[in-house]
Formats: C-alpha cells, sequence, structure tokens
C-alpha cells in the first residue's frame, strides 16, 4: 500500500504534504474478512451447489445435465442426467407462498412440453416422439395410461406449454396465470382487480414519459447542486421572515382572543353556563398566549444569536457551489457509488442462493423429497455472509465519503485554484486507496456493530408482533431507536472523521478526535447549519419533486388514454425524490468537508503573514465582518505556525 508502517509523532500541521498509512491492522484484518467472503463463494462452487442451482436438480437429488452420484436410501437417485438438461414441475402452480416455493415433484427432462397435453395418451405420445418422460422415472412411458399411480407420479392435467428460462433451465409455463396469487399477496390494497389493471395498463402505456421524467428528476438535481448557491441566501431569509411572522402573528391573534373573551366575560350578557364556558375559555387563552408569547420570545433570542452562524451557512453554501464548478466529477459520484453497491449486492445474492443449495442431501420423511441443508459449523457461513452485507456495503459508502472529502480538502487547502490537480477526484481515490483503506475498515466496522443489534431487534420486535406484551414491545422499541440514534451520530461523527483522515493523514481514532473536537469549539456554527442547511436541502428536494410531479400531470394530461395516473406520478415523484436525495446529500457532505476545512483554518490562521489564510474569499468576508461585529474571536496559536491537529494519543 506505499508504505509498510503508521505513525504519529508530533509535527507542524501540513494539510496534503504529508501522507502515511494508516490503520493498517484494520485494513490486514478488512482484507482477511473479504478472502472468507471469496472462500464461502467458493465452498458451494467447490461442492456443486453452484451448479445445482444453476443446472437445478430433481425431487431425488440428481442435478440436471450431470451424472450423479448414489445417495443412500434413495432409490432413483445417482442417476445419468447428461441428456435431460431441464427441471420439469409436475404441479408448476401448487405454491408455497409462506416458503416461497413450488410444492411439486420435479424431474429432469430433456425437452419442455411446447403444447398443451391434455390426456395421459398425450404424455406417453410426447415421451416416446422427443425422449423426455414427464412422469416419475420408475414408469415407463408405455405405462402412462395404465399405471394405478399415474395420478401422482405423472404431472397434473393438463399440462401447460411452457418454456426454458435462460440460463436456470426450469420449465416454466408460458401462461403464468398460476403465478397470480403470489401478486395476489403484494396487492391485497386493491380490492378492485379492474382498477388494478388500469393502473398496470397506465404504467406500461406511459412508460416513455416515465423514463423522460426520470432523467428530468435527474437534470433538475444536477442543476439545483450548482444553483443553490445562489438562492441558498433568499430562502434563508424567506424562511425567517415567515418563522418570525408566523411565531408573533400567532402570538398576537391568541392575545386577541383572549382579550375579546374577556371583555365579553365582563359585559354580563351571558347566561351562568355560558359565563362558566367564558370563564374557562379566557383562562384557556391566558395560558396559551403566555405559553406562545414565551416560546416567541425564546425563538427569537435564539434566531438573534445565530444569525451570524446563518451568514456562515450562506456562505458555505456559496463555497459549496463554487466547488462543484471546479469539481464537476463530483456529481457522478452518487452514480459510481450506486453502481459498486449494486454490483456488490448482486454478487451477495448470488452467493446466499448459492448457500441455499448447499450441504448434505437429506430426505425428508414426510414427502419423500431430497433436500441440501448445511449441518454443524456450515451453517454459520450464511451469518458471516450477512455481516459482510453490512460491512463491505458501509465500506463503500465510506470510501465515497472519502472519496469527496479528499477533493474538497484539495480545492480548499490550495491557493492557487488554477494549481488544481487535473483529476482531484481520481487522485482523491488514489490517494484514498494507497494510504487510507484501514481508516475506513475500521469506521465501517463500527457502524457495523451498531447496526446488525439494531437489525436483530427490528427482527425480533417484528416476528412477536402481537405476541409479546406492552413492557416488552415499548422496551424493544426504546433500544431499536437508541441503536438507530447512536448509528446516525457514529455516522456524522465517521464521516467528519474521514475529512480529518483526508486533511492530516491522521488513524482513524485520533481524527475522530480531532473533529469531535471541533465539532465541539463550533458547537452552535455546527447546529446552524445542520438545521438550517439542512432545511434549505430539503425544500431543494421538494422544490425538483414538485417540478418533476408538475412536468409530468402536464405530460400526462395529452394522454387521454390514461385513466389512472396515481402510480406513474407516484414511480417518478419517489425517483425524483431518491434521485434529489442522492446528489443533495453529496452537497451536504461537500458542505459539511468544508465547515471542518474552515474551522481548522480559522483555528490555526489569523490572516496575518506567515499565517494566511486558505479560505474562499465568501468565507473571508464573513471572517471581517465578524471581526468588526467583534463576534471573531481567533486561536492565539503559537504566534508564528501552524501546529498539528494531531498531538498524539486515541479516540477511547
Amino acid at each position: 500500500m506505499g508504505c509498510c508502517s503508521s505513525t504519529e509523532s508530533k509535527r507542524d500541521w501540513k494539510p496534503l504534504e504529508e501522507r502515511s498509512c494508516t490503520d493498517i491492522p484494520w485494513l490486514i484484518i478488512f482484507t482477511l474478512f473479504c478472502i472468507g467472503m471469496v472462500c464461502i463463494c467458493g465452498y458451494p462452487i467447490a461442492t456443486g451447489a453452484a451448479s445445482r442451482l444453476i443446472s437445478g436438480y430433481d425431487s431425488y437429488g440428481n442435478t440436471c445435465g450431470h451424472n450423479n452420484t448414489k445417495i443412500e436410501g434413495v432409490p432413483l437417485s445417482g442417476r445419468d442426467m447428461k441428456e435431460n438438461k431441464y427441471v420439469f414441475f409436475l404441479d408448476p402452480c401448487n405454491l408455497d407462498l409462506i416458503n416461497r416455493r413450488i410444492k411439486s415433484i420435479a424431474l429432469c427432462v430433456s425437452k419442455c412440453p411446447t403444447a398443451e397435453l391434455k390426456t395421459h395418451s398425450d404424455l406417453k405420445q410426447f415421451a416416446l416422439n422427443n425422449g423426455s418422460h414427464l412422469c416419475s422415472y420408475d414408469i415407463s412411458p408405455t405405462r402412462y395410461t395404465s399405471h394405478s399411480e399415474r395420478s401422482t407420479k405423472c404431472p397434473k392435467l393438463p399440462v401447460p406449454p411452457s418454456k426454458s428460462v435462460p440460463v436456470f433451465h426450469r420449465c416454466i409455463p408460458v401462461d403464468v396465470g398460476c403465478y397470480a396469487e403470489f401478486a395476489q399477496a403484494f396487492v391485497t390494497f386493491v380490492s378492485d382487480n379492474n382498477v388494478l389493471r388500469r393502473v398496470i395498463a397506465g404504467v406500461m402505456a406511459s412508460k416513455e414519459i416515465i423514463m423522460g421524467l426520470c432523467v428530468l428528476a435527474l437534470v433538475l438535481s444536477l442543476i439545483m447542486m450548482v444553483v443553490i448557491r445562489y438562492i441558498s441566501k433568499v430562502l434563508v431569509w424567506i424562511l425567517t421572515v415567515l418563522v418570525i411572522i408566523g411565531s408573533i402573528g400567532g402570538t398576537g391573534v391568541l392575545w386577541w382572543l383572549y382579550v375579546d373573551h374577556r371583555n365579553a366575560l365582563d359585559n354580563n350578557t351571558l347566561s351562568v353556563f355560558g359565563k362558566e364556558v367564558a370563564s374557562d375559555n379566557v383562562k384557556a387563552l391566558l395560558v396559551y398566549a403566555i405559553g406562545a408569547t414565551i416560546f416567541t420570545v425564546i425563538l427569537l433570542i435564539v434566531m438573534f444569536i445565530m444569525r451570524k452562524r446563518v451568514a456562515l451557512t450562506i456562505s458555505l453554501f456559496h463555497v459549496a457551489g463554487k466547488v462543484f464548478i471546479h469539481l464537476p466529477l463530483l456529481a457522478l459520484q452518487p452514480l459510481w457509488t450506486f453502481l459498486c453497491l449494486m454490483l456488490f449486492w448482486v454478487y451477495w445474492i448470488a452467493v446466499l442462493l448459492f448457500l441455499g443449495t448447499s450441504g448434505t442431501p437429506i430426505k425428508s420423511n414426510s414427502t419423500g423429497v431430497v433436500e441440501y441443508e448445511m449441518q454443524g459449523p456450515l451453517q454459520y457461513l450464511v451469518w458471516y455472509h450477512a455481516v459482510g452485507l453490512i460491512w463491505i456495503s458501509e465500506f463503500i459508502l465510506a470510501f465515497q465519503q472519502m472519496t469527496i472529502a479528499g477533493a474538497v480538502v484539495t480545492y480548499y487547502f490550495t491557493r492557487n485554484k488554477s494549481q488544481l490537480p487535473a483529476t482531484p477526484i481520481l487522485s482523491s481515490m488514489a490517494r484514498t486507496i494507497r494510504y487510507h483503506l484501514g481508516t475506513l475498515a475500521k469506521g465501517s466496522f463500527i457502524i457495523t456493530l451498531v447496526k446488525i443489534p439494531r437489525l436483530i431487534l427490528t427482527y425480533i420486535h417484528s416476528q412477536l408482533k402481537g405476541k409479546e406484551n406492552a413492557c416488552a414491545r415499548c422496551m424493544l422499541k426504546a433500544c431499536v431507536c437508541c441503536l438507530w440514534c447512536l448509528e446516525k451520530c457514529l455516522a456524522y461523527l465517521n464521516q467528519n472523521a474521514y475529512a480529518a483522515t483526508a486533511i492530516n493523514s491522521t488513524s482513524f481514532c485520533t481524527s475522530a478526535r480531532d473533529a469531535f473536537v471541533i465539532l465541539v469549539e463550533n458547537a452552535l456554527r455546527v447546529a446552524a447549519i445542520n438545521t438550517v442547511g439542512d432545511f434549505v436541502l430539503f425544500l431543494g428536494k421538494v422544490l425538483i419533486v414538485s417540478c418533476t410531479a408538475f412536468a409530468g400531470v402536464l405530460a400526462l394530461n395529452y394522454q387521454r388514454d390514461y385513466t389512472v395516473w396515481v402510480l406513474p406520478l407516484l414511480i417518478v415523484c419517489l425517483f425524483a425524490f431518491m434521485v434529489a436525495h442522492c446528489f443533495l446529500s453529496v452537497f451536504e457532505n461537500v458542505v459539511d468537508v468544508l465547515f471542518l476545512c474552515f474551522a481548522v483554518d480559522s483555528k490555526y490562521n489569523d490572516g496575518s503573514p506567515g499565517r494566511e489564510y486558505y479560505m474562499d474569499k465568501a468565507l473571508m468576508e464573513y471572517v471581517e465582518n465578524s471581526k468588526k461585529m467583534g463576534r471573531y474571536k481567533p486561536d492565539d496559536g503559537d504566534g508564528r505556525e501552524m501546529k498539528s491537529m494531531a498531538r498524539g494519543g486515541t479516540l477511547a
């Protein structure tokens, strides 16, 4: 990885100038874990489970398309099936919804019936003409019409026409109407099948419009990432004005109602019963008015105190927009991350299916069907595989965060922007791969440690729904909620730790400690950025979804054939929100990294000769305005040079 050891000694703080490998032991652990994941994939391949999944196997343990060995206690096992390459189910429509499988005897046949077979004579003729025996192996084709067990060992009549599935070699009926019960399990909320058909027909007929609107959402998200720096100031102050007007106006209305009801009570124009009601109303309005007044005063005081921090949020948004102009490849990070996650998830699901057909063949005493089950220590491979899903997925997400942090750090701490690398994103990826994979492994493992028990408790809660008492249900929900909050806090700290590592090339624990100290020192600023900034980004998401939905209504309005617009518009809006969330989350990540860089820059520099700021002009104006107001007090430092964020030690 470019070095063989990782040491942290007391040294001057020089962003991007000194690089060393970080958390090498964790990189070794993660590498060994990935090797274990590969071995888990190799086990079903070496034992033939992968071949059984792809080629298929019959109810007697014979793998179709292969020469098989005898299974003890199964008379029809150990047959040569090299010519019989397809799996045929005697009753393909006999579905087990609970276990999500076909409850039918499976046979290996040489050809799937392409035409409907209505009688046993048709089965006999098909077998004699094509050499494809559709009844059990112990019944010869000549006895199909007269055998006493043909009702259980021959397919259910009529046999529907079927075709083989590509790659997986299963004979599947051409008319999949018998599988409608599966679909009904997912659409039980639909009471009118005609409505369902109209909705699906509307989706199929409007698929071109749906695709076009999805592209529109993608384009709007990209545009929003650039222009949000120009509209953020307007959005923030509009929000501020609306909050002030709403709080003061609501308080004024409550006091007006109190005075009006009090005057009506003093006029003695009400009955005895009416006076009691009016008296209660006056007391209630007085309590509400006092409470609203206290809330409004506190809110106005907080907004007055944080008004300068709001200005910092606006400045950071402005600089973040510039970052995307200089680093346009940042906008593609969600696409690359999504592609990597999809490839890994496909691999993970394939290996999970392989494991499902691994193990020792066992004959069921009730059905006589052979199934493969893993026994002993091998059954824990699935749990290892499940942990791998979470850890490696978190690692991929952490790699994106570190890549973004490295590129933004390079932009921030390069005084002359014309000297930026030709491809800062690729340079950041290279640095991450060469030096900091161990840090990503450690950070993602911490998230995994919290996520696994939360998922386990969530699963237990779902399985015990309706069975546990109220106290147990409350405790489970509280535990899940606490773990979820802890996970979110750790994820935010991890993100800042990756940024600190990108700045100073320190280990995960040291970076997390330094980032935590910086965040605590700037708690009010962090609160402003995470409230005002998140709300502005939320408004951006709402704007993208609204524009996409409006365009969808206009487009569908010109297509009079669509009777139901609900599902097409819902699909478009969900996709638009997902795309907007992915892209604006990158924008939020950039803002967070910029803030950490700004906090470090303002802590160790004061603008004097030899300690010049790295920050952008917009942030410089914020600092200068703060100094004029007497609210900005940078640390004194040592008076001459910048010091390291790392001073040894680790984060407990």
